[in-house]
């Protein structure tokens, strides 16, 4: 009998170390936890360039042309400089560029979709107009002439990111707030004699900004490949800044030489910063979704 006890009694606590696991383990605290990770690895990243010492990637004419290495394992370029230290810098530079345009054009989006479907006529018409005017154009090329209009440089690029990525945007917020303003609560405020601004403040955007989030995390790899994509074209930030556009640019160069790394590895750690935001956003997508946060 005593050992029968005993046999239930390990088999109770086996089932509810098991039900712990599940509940420690379940699909909101995974998500969570990976978004929370996400966000410290792009902020190691970026803090990492600015706080680097510049002696880490300065010419070093004793070291040029070395391929990868446990001492330097992104290799050296032309002139002796570390690709690794100087692949995180460009990295660092990328995402700070990236993150004030994409929230820069972000905040145009939520103004203006907010507008389009809230006092709707003239405005609405306009609004429309101008998304289907900017995405009527081919995204590179209108970017490219915005940042030579300006001038180039860090300020042209940030300023031709902001101009031309916020249609997208605008369109998502002004079908979600379209689809709120229809709904009772809103219906009623209007009733009981609730200005536009007011419903707008205190209905509308509050329900509309986990929808804004999520958008403005999916804006960030756009606007940091977009960055790259025209520093390597030779329209973005000047030669002398350690840009991953410039870096790709550069490794052109010698890519016949048999230097492949010069362009393999920034490439590559490009590719996985832009699929980090991505996989960031996709997640934080899946924390909105109500059916989500029922599970």
């Amino acid at each position: 009998m005593e050992l029968l006890i005993r046999r239930l009694g390990k088999e109770g606590r086996a089932v509810s170390n098991e039900k712990t696991k599940k509940i420690w383990l379940n699909p909101r605290r995974k998500t969570t936890l990976f978004i929370a990770v996400g966000i410290f690895i792009l902020l190691g990243i970026c803090l990492w360039g600015v706080f680097m010492d510049t002696t880490l990637y300065a010419p070093n004419y004793d070291l040029k042309r070395l391929a990868p290495s446990l001492e330097h394992p992104f290799g050296t370029d032309n002139l002796g400089r570390d690709m690794f230290y100087r692949t995180i810098c460009g990295l660092s530079l990328s995402i700070k560029i990236g993150l004030m345009a994409a929230f820069l054009s972000s905040v145009i989006a939520l103004i203006l979709g907010s507008m389009s479907a809230i006092f709707g006529g003239w405005i609405d018409d306009a609004v429309n107009f101008c998304v289907d005017l900017c995405m009527g154009v081919p995204h590179l090329v209108l970017l490219l002439l915005i940042s030579i209009a300006v001038g180039g440089g860090a300020n042209g690029v940030i300023f031709g990111v902001v101009c031309t990525h916020w249609p997208g945007l605008t369109r998502i917020v002004r079908a979600e707030v379209m689809q709120i303003r229809s709904t009772q609560y809103v219906q009623v405020a209007r009733k009981m004699g609730k200005s536009r601004l007011h419903i707008a403040m205190q209905h509308i955007v509050p329900h509309v900004f986990p929808q804004y989030i999520v958008g403005l995390v999916l804006l960030f790899p756009h606007a940091i490949l977009h960055e790259a994509g025209v520093t390597f074209l030779g329209y973005g930030l000047s030669l002398d800044t350690p840009a991953v556009g410039i870096i790709l640019s550069e490794s052109m160069k010698y890519l016949a030489t048999g230097m492949w790394w010069l362009g393999f590895f920034p490439g590559i750690a490009l590719l996985l910063v832009v699929h980090l935001f991505n996989s960031i956003g996709d997640y934080m997508k899946i924390l909105v979704d109500p059916q989500s946060s029922r599970e």
